[in-house]
């Protein structure tokens, strides 16, 4: 590292070394071997097994899948679902980490734990939960929410246009509470003065909140924004509790990770087509590392300017 004498960066590298040791074997060794698979031919990664030759088609399976309808669509829902989420999300769990700051510390502890328990559920029970949720009729929204308020009921898992709609709020239910909690150790984190020269100065409470809590939650909000789209591109669990291995209906609630598992294994849509899959994944790796590179580059620019 610049600016540390030698004798430090000895005593570092020890330190250093299980990390660089543990991602290079399980990150840098992996993308090469699907960078390989990748300019594979589709098929090629299954014979190679009977010890056959295998064969590459060079940038083929990018040029197809770049041409490929079926991948616009996934990431276009994938946009869809991850702005939605993001914006749905962070407003919601900072007015829910504020309300959890006002509070006694007996009262904010054990709504903090209940907050966190969808963000701890498993696959199985959100499924279960989902589908008592969502399905038809008799699901839970229609009968206390949509009906009551003498709208006709809504088949959400059926309709596709609100397929990505029982998507998005899945996601907010899951993430809300493990966001707040982020707002809320960022909250704690504000010095006790700030709120007492508030005090003495008699600020209102949106002053008091524009002037000191949005800007003390200032960087947990770009650290929640960088993990929930990270989330939301690689999202498999929820999309598969509420639509299995499909897209659902005209593929209105088809997901990248989804596609990925649909062209990669038979479960999906039976092709196999691994380099294919592997392609896609590659593709899209590095638009959402840009992407994210992007976001925290102006953020960096702004804060030092």
């Amino acid at each position: 590292m610049k600016g540390l004498p030698q004798e430090s960066l000895s005593r570092l590298f020890p330190l250093v070394f299980p990390f660089l040791a543990l991602w290079f074997f399980f990150w840098v060794v992996p993308l090469f071997l699907g960078v390989d698979l990748a300019l594979q031919n589709p098929g090629s990664g299954l014979v190679s097994s009977n010890n056959a030759k295998i064969e590459y088609a060079g940038l083929e399976n990018f040029e197809r899948i770049i041409s490929d309808p079926k991948f616009h669509r996934a990431l276009f829902n994938t946009l869809h679902y991850v702005l939605g989420s993001v914006i749905c999300i962070i407003p919601l769990a900072f007015v829910l980490a504020v309300g959890l700051f006002e509070m006694p510390r007996l009262y904010r502890g054990i709504l903090s734990f209940c907050l966190l328990i969808p963000g701890l559920a498993l696959p199985g029970a959100m499924s279960k939960l989902f589908y008592l949720f969502f399905h038809g009729r008799e699901g839970a929204l229609n009968q206390y929410l949509i009906i009551p308020l003498g709208l006709d009921p809504i088949n959400w898992m059926m309709d596709p246009d609100f397929i990505m709609t029982s998507l998005v709020m899945q996601s907010v239910w899951r993430w809300t509470g493990v966001v707040a909690l982020f707002f809320l150790c960022a909250l704690e984190g504000i010095p006790n003065w700030h709120f007492e020269v508030a005090k003495l100065e008699g600020m209102k409470s949106l002053s008091r909140m524009r002037l000191i809590l949005v800007p003390g939650v200032r960087n947990l909000a770009l650290f929640a924004g960088v993990f929930l789209i990270v989330d939301g591109v690689a999202s498999f669990s929820g999309a598969y509790t509420l639509l299995g291995g499909s897209g659902g209906i005209l593929d209105s609630g088809l997901l990248l990770v989804t596609y990925v598992y649909q062209v990669a294994f038979p479960g999906g849509s039976g092709r196999f087509d691994l380099p294919g899959a592997t392609a896609m994944s590659l593709l899209v790796a590095p638009m959402v590392a840009g992407f994210l590179f992007l976001i925290l580059r102006l953020n960096f620019l702004q804060t030092r300017s």
